[in-house]
């Protein structure tokens, strides 16, 4: 490596304080890489991104605020130049595919060891054209060969609802359901759809259905 370079600058995103902690010392443990700033939400990422200008951004899935494609072309915008990477606890294909639409660099679970993490960063630093996958085997699949998702029927059952325009509150309580259970439902069902959104999840489940729904009935 040439000592000529300077370091690789990295902004750390993910909403607990311990993993951001954890990544920072892992990271600034290496020669050619600096932690610019840490954030645990959208908005705070923005804006450290679009004042640090950092190389690489690593981008945990489920911060609080807009969804995670909304964050990643925020980014882009404000930053252009910065690689986002993504960190996730699962590998749901058609988000990854999502994802990988809206211009990520890489998209890692959480399980990764640290020293693939950093590996990660140096190859796409190394390589303008460099994607870093890690997924499983079915995922990539998908994401080559893009076969529907299947949603469960609880999760097209809180989708319906949505498309109604009822708030997860209102979902919970047609369905008996607690708010938190609403919100997971919603997550697998934007993971399985590839979906930046409650209008995007809808319109993507009435595709997959061959319905119409009526997607301004949606927002909220």
């Amino acid at each position: 490596m040439d000592d000529q370079h300077d370091p690789t600058t990295v902004l750390i995103v993910d909403d607990h304080a311990l993993v951001r902690e954890g990544l920072c010392g892992i990271l600034e443990a290496q020669g050619d890489m600096r932690v610019v700033g840490q954030a645990g939400d959208s908005a705070t990422t923005v804006q450290l991104a679009a004042a640090e200008q950092p190389d690489v951004i690593l981008l945990d899935i489920e911060i609080p605020g807009a969804e995670v494609t909304t964050t990643v072309r925020e980014i882009h915008k404000c930053s252009p130049r910065s690689r986002v990477i993504i960190l996730s606890m699962y590998d749901g294909p058609q988000l990854v595919k999502a994802l990988l639409a809206a211009g990520i660099r890489g998209y890692l679970v959480k399980s990764t060891h640290w020293q693939e993490l950093v590996v990660a960063i140096r190859s796409i630093m190394a390589d303008t054209d460099r994607i870093v996958l890690e997924v499983s085997s079915r995922s990539l699949r998908t994401v080559l060969e893009g076969p529907a998702a299947t949603l469960s029927a609880r999760e097209r059952e809180v989708l319906a609802l949505v498309a109604q325009a009822l708030s997860n509150g209102q979902i919970a309580a047609r369905l008996s359901l607690t708010e938190a259970t609403v919100k997971r439902h919603l997550r697998n069902t934007f993971v399985k759809l590839g979906a930046a959104s409650r209008i995007d999840a809808v319109n993507k489940a009435a595709q997959l259905t061959g319905n119409r729904t009526d997607p301004s009935r949606a927002d909220g």
